[in-house]
């Protein structure tokens, strides 16, 4: 894999649409990049271990870890104007998925204490070189900026150009000092919201304020062991565990299931994990029957006096009113869905992040 800080960069002072800009590059401090856990300064922005082959991880995660969901950058700038130059892998492209949330980043910026949606980059069919305004004449001195970056496809290069002599500096730590993990499929991974920042990961990250670790693989959550033991040697806040839509079948899941969790239990006997079944549950046998093996791995840890897990069913999560309305497919939410994850998970995750910091 090329290293990012290899890559050529020109023209840093540069007039994009009238504007004189400076441009820095948002993969070194004082930018803060989140959602790599095992990345070292300088390298690529990849979501597993690199030391991981087939042997150990099916293939296609390991692809699909070349997508940049849940990563971020963060920072403060007293800066006007803020324009995005990044230099896609790919231009991810997909029939049931918009372009903005596969390929396109969202911007959030720091107002009255929350972090509000501000601009998205749109990129076209196929583009990889992105130079966007996302904001022109912000007000109000130094503020904390969130830039998602795009849920598919992979990210060669971030620039960011700001105002001459304007001010950028590292943002302030987060409120929840270590990260949440997600695990999961194309769900978690972000399939399909209409930008980065309406994922449900995204949306739950920025109501507790913590770094998001998604480890969301479409179609390639399969549960292996040597991913469980990397996870439980990570210092993490919480994790989800969300894979229940890529076990091929009920016999997979019941295989993998409990393995997978008690992995990272051994290495992390405190941490609070929460374990969830698919949202898209129909009421057939074989979703009650999947159903019930992820219940049966909470009922074996609580029988053995785990105090860190939860279960919540997924047949909860959509609510009761309008169901139908929450996926583009019948399988993958929309905006509406991936709302209503958030709200039925964000009260359990503060309940388990609060449960262990007051041990």
């Amino acid at each position: 894999m090329r290293n990012i800080a290899e890559i050529d960069r020109n023209f840093q002072t540069a007039s994009v649409d009238g504007m004189k800009l400076e441009f820095h590059n948002a993969l070194a401090a004082p930018f803060a990049v989140e959602g790599f856990a095992w990345r070292s300064p300088g390298g690529p922005l990849y979501r597993l271990p690199e030391h991981f082959t087939t042997a150990e991880i099916n293939k296609d995660a390991l692809l699909l870890a070349h997508h940049t969901a849940g990563g971020a950058v963060r920072f403060r700038t007293d800066s006007a104007a803020i324009v995005l130059r990044a230099r896609l892998a790919a231009s991810f492209d997909m029939n049931h998925m918009p372009r903005t949330g596969s390929a396109g980043f969202d911007l959030y910026r720091r107002e009255h204490g929350r972090l509000v949606f501000t601009a998205a980059a749109q990129p076209n069919r196929d583009q990889k070189l992105l130079e966007i305004p996302l904001v022109r004449e912000a007000e109000g001195g130094e503020t904390e900026y969130l830039l998602n970056l795009p849920l598919y496809g992979g990210v060669e290069a971030i620039d960011i150009g700001l105002a001459p002599g304007s001010s950028v500096s590292a943002p302030p730590p987060h409120r929840i000092a270590h990260p949440v993990l997600f695990y999961g499929s194309s769900i978690t991974q972000g399939g399909c919201a209409s930008r980065p920042g309406n994922c449900y990961t995204s949306l739950l990250c920025r109501a507790l304020d913590a770094e998001q670790l998604n480890l969301g693989f479409s179609g390639s959550g399969k549960g292996e062991i040597a991913l469980a033991e990397a996870i439980g040697r990570l210092s993490l806040s919480c994790a989800v565990l969300d894979y229940d839509y890529n076990a091929p079948d009920a016999a997979h899941l019941e295989a993998t299931h409990g393995p997978f969790f008690q992995a990272i239990r051994r290495r992390r006997p405190d941490l609070p994990i929460l374990l969830v079944s698919k949202c898209d549950f129909r009421g057939t046998e074989s979703d009650a029957r999947r159903r019930e093996i992820i219940r049966r791995t909470y009922d074996r840890a609580l029988g053995a006096g785990d105090r860190f897990v939860w279960f919540l069913d997924g047949e909860t999560l959509f609510g009761a009113e309008e169901r139908d309305a929450c996926t583009v497919d019948g399988c993958h939410p929309n905006d509406l869905g991936f709302y209503r994850i958030y709200r039925a998970m964000l009260p359990v995750l503060r309940q388990l992040i609060h449960l262990k910091s007051s041990r």
